[in-house]
């Protein structure tokens, strides 16, 4: 095996491009954006265990200390709070991940543009703008070609499909695979964090991320990214989550300004900080996303032909899982590639294997999000008593938050088998 051909330039896709020119295999990426810099990814990520481990696998070191050189300022814990801003309970960082001595086992805040600058940074001419995939096509011995909508064409050994859950390359090689709308609109905003904003934005708000919750089908999500070095302005994301029956119809192609102008109609009781916090995101920073959820499809026979991230297994970002599981599936995809090229493993036997395992914590993903995204958008009456009476028993107990918590977190980023014998293999090699 030679080249391995990569349809979508992002977190994923370019991860695996790093993993596999790191082990010496051939890879061109083909990027649908016209320039490097098209895509806005203004957003912050939180990349947990799981990411981190990934990236050091696929990262050569120099852009390994670039990503923990321009990390945000972790900390602050996860809190619950009420559209008044009184506190339910927050969660402590050393529940939701306790401390490790080594940095590809931690949890780290990402500003998302710069992670993909990384990520894209020693690439070079192996990745290919302004082209859009049509198709492809298999030769007789099962080797595929890309076919781009500009006529043009890529032939490879391997072709992945890194091309978002609107992916046009699985519609071609899953037919059956769908995807659900999950009747669930986002819209992200984003408050820059001034000496201005700071003096008004309350205590809580400020630090770590927090959860408002209302009782009503909608729901606040925020998140602080303050960086550790002067490299970039620090910001508040946001993201308001509501039914989508809550908008009008078609609430993505509303402008900044409309967006927040019905927001503001929804939250006419919250907290007037939290309306002043929605006023004050900058229109250009606003826009609404649709969420969808990919179905899980029946096990498929391995071909030369494969997909890894929301291509495969898309998923609402409630949880902040889904970059985390495109990049396990770009270190395990770069393992058993790998491990082809050296002959240890026949070709399909690898991807067989790589789509069994993806298939598994995938979409264990997916349903962990889905689960997220209706335990915030809870409005049953009851209900929301209920765990607000929880939570408060909660926040007076370590223990209780701990019972409640931890695995929570722990469960979805834990060391697969495949990822503990790399953590040995590496070991014994440095020895």
């Amino acid at each position: 095996m030679n080249d391995v051909i990569i349809v979508g330039g992002g977190i994923g896709g370019l991860a695996l491009a790093q993993g596999l020119r790191k082990h010496g295999i051939g890879v061109a990426v083909y990027e649908r954006d016209r320039h490097r810099d098209d895509r806005l990814d203004r957003y912050r990520l939180a990349i947990n265990p799981a990411g981190s481990r990934s990236l050091r696998a696929c990262l050569p070191d120099q852009q390994w200390q670039a990503f923990l050189d321009t990390v945000g300022r972790p900390g602050g814990g996860f809190g619950f709070l009420r559209s008044d801003l009184r506190e339910l309970v927050v969660v402590e960082d050393e529940i939701m991940y306790p401390h490790h001595p080594d940095p590809a086992e931690r949890s780290y805040p990402v500003d998302r543009h710069t992670l993909r600058g990384i990520l894209l940074d020693g690439l070079g001419d192996a990745v290919h703008y302004g082209k859009a995939f049509d198709r492809y096509q298999l030769a007789p011995d099962g080797r595929p070609t890309a076919v781009f909508a500009d006529g043009t064409h890529a032939a490879g050994d391997v072709l992945v499909g890194a091309d978002g859950i609107s992916s046009r390359l699985r519609a071609q090689h899953l037919p059956l695979a769908t995807r659900t709308d999950t009747g669930v609109l986002g819209v992200g905003l984003k408050l820059p964090l001034t000496e201005a904003t700071r003096g008004w934005l309350p205590a809580r708000l400020g630090r770590g991320m927090n959860l408002v919750l209302t009782g009503a089908p909608y729901f606040l999500f925020t998140s602080v990214f303050e960086h550790l070095t002067p490299v970039g302005d620090d910001y508040l994301l946001c993201a308001f989550v509501a039914r989508a029956d809550q908008f009008p119809d078609h609430p993505q192609h509303l402008d900044g300004a409309q967006l927040k102008s019905h927001i503001a109609g929804l939250i006419g009781g919250w907290h007037p900080a939290l309306r002043r916090l929605i006023d004050a995101c900058p229109p250009e920073d606003v826009g609404a996303y649709p969420f969808h959820a990919s179905d899980r499809p029946s096990p498929w026979a391995p071909s030369r032909v494969t997909m890894l991230g929301d291509a495969v297994h898309g998923m609402p970002p409630a949880g902040g899982n889904g970059a985390n599981t495109a990049l396990r599936d770009a270190a395990l995809l770069t393992r058993q590639l790998s491990r082809a090229a050296r002959g240890d493993l026949p070709l399909l036997q690898a991807i067989g294997q790589y789509e069994a395992d993806m298939r598994e914590y995938g979409f264990e993903a997916v349903d962990l999000a889905m689960r997220t995204l209706r335990q915030g958008m809870a409005s049953n009456p009851i209900e929301t008593f209920f765990s607000r009476r929880w939570f408060r028993l909660c926040s007076v107990s370590p223990r209780l938050r701990r019972m409640t918590f931890a695995t929570s977190w722990a469960k979805v980023s834990a060391p697969r088998q495949w990822e503990r014998d790399v953590k040995m293999t590496d070991a014994m090699d440095a020895g």
